[in-house]
């Protein structure tokens, strides 16, 4: 008997057109690239567009198709403006990635002022929150989509000296779960990645310190930080109809932390 999926590429995004934020550098752009390797029409976002451009440079001569658009998502009229413009150049989103982020605060959590506090909840939870709305509006008109949140395990097990950014990563992983439930009825499918240590520019401070990198690798079992690229498949996987019945999931890529 033939396996009706035998002659079915479920990773094949050819015809989806994918939005990913924070997506000039890091976890991002290695999403971004990956996706339009696998054929989505890549909507390349970041703070600053040139930025973006280069990624979708680099995306275009490896043959995928791309585009930059500069949004802030911590202003919301930067969220409205950014899929106002989405529409009208494609009528269409099929996968949504949030992935931008910030972490303006390392230091003791009563030392958290009022700035990196408001600036911290204003992109991590507002943003992500603001552009999930307008991405299960528009995926739900024209069937459904997936949006796969950039958490982290810092939702899980809070960092040492990064507590508002711990919390609002938790705050993902519940915002997760919460648009997962309402958003199944659209056909709108809502997952989250949780990276464990990688080598970001985002935490270059962290783990290019041979103290904090020592004491990281004693808690990971593979006993090695991530490279960006390692975190890109599990995304793949949650945005493509591999995953068609993979909703509210919150996956650690973490090399063991958790369990450790």
């Amino acid at each position: 008997m033939t396996n009706s999926t035998d002659s079915v590429d479920l990773f094949d995004l050819s015809g989806k057109v994918a939005l990913v934020t924070g997506a000039s550098r890091g976890i991002g752009e290695e999403v971004a690239k990956t996706l339009a390797a696998h054929g989505a029409t890549v909507i390349v976002s970041s703070r600053k567009a040139d930025a973006c451009e280069t990624v979708v440079a680099a995306i275009k001569a490896a043959g995928g198709k791309a585009e930059a658009r500069a949004c802030h998502i911590g202003e919301l009229a930067q969220i409205d403006a950014l899929f106002v413009d989405i529409e009208a150049a494609h009528g269409r989103l099929d996968i949504l990635v949030n992935n931008a982020a910030t972490n303006p605060h390392f230091g003791h959590i009563t030392e958290t002022d009022a700035s990196a506090f408001q600036k911290t909840v204003d992109v991590n939870i507002r943003g992500y929150f603001f552009m999930s709305s307008a991405g299960v509006k528009m995926m739900a008109k024209n069937g459904g989509g997936s949006i796969v949140n950039v958490a982290s395990v810092n939702g899980v097990i809070p960092g040492a000296m990064q507590g508002i950014y711990s919390i609002t990563k938790a705050a993902v992983i519940a915002m997760t779960k919460s648009f997962a439930l309402e958003c199944a009825p659209m056909g709108v499918r809502v997952n989250a990645l949780l990276p464990g240590a990688t080598d970001t520019k985002f935490a270059s401070a962290l783990f290019h310190n041979p103290v904090i990198l020592e004491k990281a690798l004693s808690r990971i079992p593979v006993k090695r930080i991530a490279e960006p690229s390692e975190m890109a498949g599990t995304v793949l996987y949650l945005a493509s109809q591999a995953a068609s019945y993979t909703t509210g999931a919150c996956i650690n890529v973490d090399g063991g932390y958790l369990i450790s």
